[in-house]
């Protein structure tokens, strides 16, 4: 028997839920034709916050919509103090950005806002501390772009490796984003993409563009961010400049906490500024949105202020703290899911067939183990983990190795400690180029992922699982800190 609840929400208010593990929940908005109401839902151990807002053109009614509810949350309620208002005036100062950039693009008169004013379209950065509801804004702003009938398409970046964004944990990626970005579980936190599976879901099949950087904690390697960000920032400006309709979308850029943490939390506050102006530098950021942070805003004021537009902004009171032992559980979570698929079970009285009304059975998938030979295969490590610590350098040595140098590993040594290591199946080597040195992996983006399963060290012969059949043998892989199994 299926519990099913109606609610009826006020201007202002947002519906918020919390959800016990391995329990899932039905929102469906009755009355389309009325402003959709805005919803916050989170677990115990995680959040999601969408806003359901239609064409921003759409005037408000006196009606609002009951929202129904099928399942049993743990937790819920109906709060009235929301940010949304907030997050919605600065989306419709974006799309004067927009449509001033789109103007001066096909030589059209100035609008009646001035002559000097700014065209170019917004490139924002968003900072803010751990648990203060970044990626979810990062969200809002680009489902609000998209739902806003110009046939927009912007560019959505996410620069923290600890999110998995659209393919696995230790990656940092770019997608252009055409429809609103579907998040129906932690395994998919900004959508689903095509490249982890032919069969990704039709509404927002995403083509990423993603660099492997291996590890959760951005303070592991910062050189090796900084650079592998540049490289990102590096596509992005390119395909810009081929495509100027594409450009006036603009693009938002969803950043680690460890950016916005100070020297108290282990972060070095050189290695955090460097790898912020690396962001502004980059991607030619114009806006930075500082998310409940009155010191860091007060450093971005001093630093950026007089360049560019530095904007704090309140964070949601819906969202929940995620500890270090969830964000573990949803690695290993996001992992699977990018080998086989994920298959979402709805409530009692909900059809099983349907996620977000698209068939869930492409969700599922059937990876693919494939033995080769150990030389089949050229594998590198990359940072700390390939050097001796400094502490086992003789006295007055210095290190020969940087911390980006690339060591090449042999599977059958003892030190590689490949079996059940996570890989990522880099982009062949430009062609073109007669010369080729060890750091030019570095700038080669991943185009897949393995796991090593099995090695078989007397017979000179590896297992390794991925998502699908695809050419292995040849290629280039990086391995990093992370290991799954199943």
């Amino acid at each position: 028997m299926s519990d099913s609840k109606e609610w009826h929400l006020h201007p202002e208010t947002e519906y918020r839920f919390e959800l016990d593990p391995g329990t899932s929940l039905v929102i469906k908005v009755s009355d389309l034709c009325s402003p959709l109401p805005s919803l916050t839902s989170h677990s115990s151990k995680g959040v999601m916050q969408r806003s359901l807002a239609q064409n921003s053109q759409r005037l408000p009614t006196p009606t609002h919509p009951p929202i129904h509810v099928t399942g049993r949350p743990s937790t819920e309620y109906v709060s009235d103090e929301t940010p949304m208002s907030t997050y919605a005036n600065i989306h419709f100062v974006f799309e004067q950005m927009r449509v001033r950039a789109l103007r001066d693009l096909h030589g059209s008169p100035p609008s009646d806002d001035g002559q000097h004013a700014i065209t170019d379209p917004p490139r924002v950065l968003i900072l803010g501390p751990e648990n203060s509801g970044k990626t979810s804004i990062s969200k809002i702003l680009t489902n609000y772009t998209v739902r806003a009938a110009q046939n927009w398409s912007p560019l959505l970046v996410n620069l923290d490796p600890s999110q998995g964004a659209w393919t696995i944990p230790g990656t940092i990626s770019a997608a252009v984003v055409r429809s609103p970005i579907g998040t129906a579980s932690p395994a998919n936190p900004l959508g689903s993409a095509a490249t982890s599976a032919p069969t990704a879901l039709a509404s927002n099949a995403l083509i990423p563009l993603t660099y492997w950087y291996g590890n959760p904690d951005t303070k592991s390697n910062p050189q090796l961010l900084d650079r592998l960000v540049r490289n990102l920032g590096v596509h992005v400006i390119e395909r810009h400049d081929m495509d100027p309709q594409a450009r006036v979308s603009g693009l938002i850029i969803d950043t680690p906490s460890s950016f916005a943490s100070g020297p108290s939390s282990g972060s070095s506050a050189d290695s955090r500024h460097t790898l912020i102006k690396a962001c502004v530098d980059a991607f030619q950021i114009n806006v930075i949105l500082v998310v409940g942070h009155e010191k860091l805003n007060a450093e971005m004021q001093r630093l950026y202020g007089t360049q560019l537009t530095v904007v704090k902004i309140p964070k949601s009171g819906g969202v929940v703290e995620l500890d270090h032992a969830y964000r573990e559980r949803v690695h290993s979570y996001q992992l699977h899911a990018y080998m086989y698929g994920q298959k979402i079970d709805p409530p009692p009285g909900v059809s099983s067939g349907l996620v977000g009304g698209e068939a869930a059975t492409e969700l599922i998938l059937s990876p693919s183990s494939t033995i080769i030979n150990l030389g089949d295969l050229t594998i590198y490590r990359v940072g700390p983990e390939s050097m001796a610590p400094s502490s086992a350098l003789p006295i007055g040595a210095a290190r020969t190795l940087s911390e980006m140098q690339p060591t090449l590993l042999d599977p059958a040594s003892s030190g590689a400690r490949l079996v059940n290591r996570v890989l990522a199946l880099l982009a062949p080597f430009n062609e073109d180029e007669n010369e080729r040195y060890d750091e030019e992996i570095l700038d080669l983006p991943a185009v897949g992922f393995l796991v090593v399963t099995s090695l078989d060290i007397p017979n000179k012969k590896m297992t390794v699982l991925a998502p699908t059949q695809g050419p292995i043998v040849g290629g280039t892989a990086i391995t990093g800190s992370f290991e799954w199994t199943e």
